[in-house]
């Protein structure tokens, strides 16, 4: 992918996303940077185009405002220089599903759904029409065990595991790249801000590591990296395991045990 691409990312004042604009800036692409940290937006930009002489454009934006969602939107949508989106904003929160608000749940699946499908859909039909481009959607490997007990949060990482599967089977014909990528536990402030203790959590990737790792996965045009997992055997397994299910759903029978056999 030619390094002028433009790369917008959101979420990207902190953490992965500061680091993913990092890395895209070493790699000589220009930046759109998202965030509702206005002040944060703008050190970063300064440092980043001193030290790697890249354009890098800023929107201070909150993305479960509508308003401010589909100014992103436009700018997807309209400058045909972003070749890359990097669909990073996401929140989590802690307690039980049954001590969580229902306008806490609310706004989490706002931010960690709504946006990001969103905001693809903004910027889709374009790459496509290009012949080029990519997605990169950050879930979360919660996505794939509800026993870790973080229902909701779990829940819009499953669904962003879809999407992007789904993405990349309609898209990757068309020549544009879809990737999905399961963190685990990363050094990052989602955790302060959704009131969890990270120095509780018996392991934690540092986020460097954890988006250097991505990009490894990005470069070689995997449709799902998941950093923390030592053996890509068992993601081959799980997905043969889920092909061998599907030949077995026959939609026009149902399946003998549950049949009246009285």
């Amino acid at each position: 992918m030619d390094t002028r691409t433009t790369v917008l990312i959101t979420g990207a004042s902190t953490g992965i996303g500061a680091v993913y604009a990092q890395r895209f800036a070493q790699r000589g692409h220009n930046l759109v940077l998202v965030a509702r940290d206005g002040a944060r937006l703008q050190a970063l930009a300064a440092k980043l185009r001193s030290e790697h002489s890249v354009t890098v454009d800023i929107l201070q934006a909150d993305l479960t405002q509508i308003s401010d969602l589909t100014t992103v939107e436009a700018r997807l949508r309209d400058d045909a220089s972003i070749g890359i989106l990097v669909n990073n904003a996401g929140a989590a929160q802690s307690g039980s599903f049954i001590e969580q608000s229902t306008d806490s749940v609310a706004h989490l699946v706002s931010l960690n759904t709504t946006a990001l499908v969103r905001l693809a859909s903004a910027i889709a039909p374009r790459l496509v029409k290009a012949g080029d481009g990519a997605i990169i959607n950050i879930g979360s490997v919660v996505g794939l065990a509800p026993e870790f007990g973080m229902s909701v949060y779990g829940a819009t990482k499953a669904f962003v595991l879809f999407l992007s599967q789904g993405l990349s089977l309609e898209l990757s014909p068309k020549g544009v790249y879809v990737q999905a990528v399961l963190p685990a536990a990363t050094r990052t402030e989602i955790w302060e801000r959704a009131g969890i203790d990270i120095n509780t959590l018996s392991e934690v990737m540092e986020v460097g590591d954890l988006v250097d790792a991505a990009l490894v996965g990005f470069d070689r045009r995997e449709p799902v990296t998941i950093p923390p997992l030592q053996e890509e055997a068992r993601w081959d397994a799980l997905q043969a395991a889920r092909q061998g299910l599907l030949g077995q759903i026959k939609q026009s029978h149902v399946a003998e045990r549950y049949q009246d056999l009285a």
